[in-house]
């Protein structure tokens, strides 16, 4: 299968790069990252990356804005996006190939090309990979800081149980190229003000319920009072994991016509809960969609289950 992928690398002249919307660390670092070495080792090719922006992360690298007419003929490769709902820009099939490589349950395994590895910590890390059965891929300081930050954002800095001993030694691969992870931690982490004051009140008000599952609802009043985005709010989806007793918790962030759902866990399975509400992801890290807070206490009632079967 990456034999495979390469060979397209070769075979084609235009590469567009896509991943999913409201792109997270690793979907920027493995699509960017991605571009990056193409860029480097087949400097005759023409490489882009598409889709959303998400302003807390551009320090990672810009996207690039392209006509319809460069799909003609283009190798398209998808990073990170389970489902072709999630592609951030629907141009993604309008290419002549089309390559999915993603380390989420192969639930809709479009493309002529899937490579799906669901035990791999992050797609970005399947890159790494790549590059390693491969004698025309070589990393650089910048693809290996691109990708090293896709690596810490899913394995939330090598501490969730997806960190395989694979896992550390590719990431031993990307410093080995002198990244500067001082710098990245600074940007990754760095907080304004108005997110540093929206920190205090979910911390102040945030809910636990039976004394394991903690719960926080963000309705949009509260956004525009904090003015803060609904992607921004992710930013905080573990600021009270910690909490003694805490085996899952959940994030409500109300929107115009819909209320998203970030769920998270310590061991109990919640993917199959995202399943049921629209949604999907890892097994202890998904995401889902909630139409009414109805439905949200429906969402917690399930956790509760979950985490009392565990």
């Amino acid at each position: 299968m990456k034999n495979e992928i390469v060979d397209l690398i070769q075979a084609h002249e235009t590469i567009i790069i896509h991943r999913h919307s409201r792109p997270d660390p690793d979907a920027l670092g493995s699509q960017l990252g991605l571009a990056m070495l193409l860029k480097e080792s087949y400097q005759e090719k023409q490489i882009y990356t598409v889709g959303d922006v998400e302003p807390s992360l551009q320090f990672l690298g810009e996207m690039d804005t392209i006509s319809d007419e460069v799909y003609n003929g283009a190798l398209v490769i998808v990073c990170d996006s389970a489902t072709k709902e999630r592609i951030s820009d629907d141009r993604y099939q309008n290419g002549a190939r089309l390559v999915k490589i993603d380390h989420h349950p192969n639930v809709e395994p479009y493309g002529d090309v899937v490579w799906v590895d669901v035990e791999a910590s992050s797609t970005s890390e399947m890159i790494v990979e790549l590059v390693e059965q491969s004698d025309s891929l070589h990393l650089s300081e910048t693809s290996s800081l691109l990708l090293y930050a896709g690596i810490v954002g899913d394995t939330g800095r090598f501490r969730y149980p997806n960190t395989k001993p694979e896992t550390l030694r590719r990431t031993a691969l990307l410093l080995e190229h002198n990244i500067d992870v001082n710098a990245f931690y600074a940007e990754l982490y760095k907080r304004d003000l108005k997110m540093t004051r929206f920190e205090g009140y979910v911390l102040q008000h945030f809910d636990i319920q039976e004394g394991k599952v903690g719960v926080m609802k963000l309705q949009k009043e509260m956004l525009k009072q904090f003015d803060v985005t609904s992607n921004e709010s992710s930013q905080l989806i573990n600021s009270f994991s910690s909490v003694e007793g805490l085996k899952a918790w959940v994030f409500f962030v109300e929107e115009e016509d819909r209320i998203r759902v970030r769920l998270r866990s310590r061991g109990p399975v919640i993917n199959t809960i995202a399943a049921e509400h629209q949604g999907g992801g890892h097994a202890l890290a998904s995401g889902a969609t909630a139409y009414s807070w109805e439905e949200t206490d429906e969402i917690v009632r399930k956790l509760i289950q979950a985490c009392n079967s565990h």
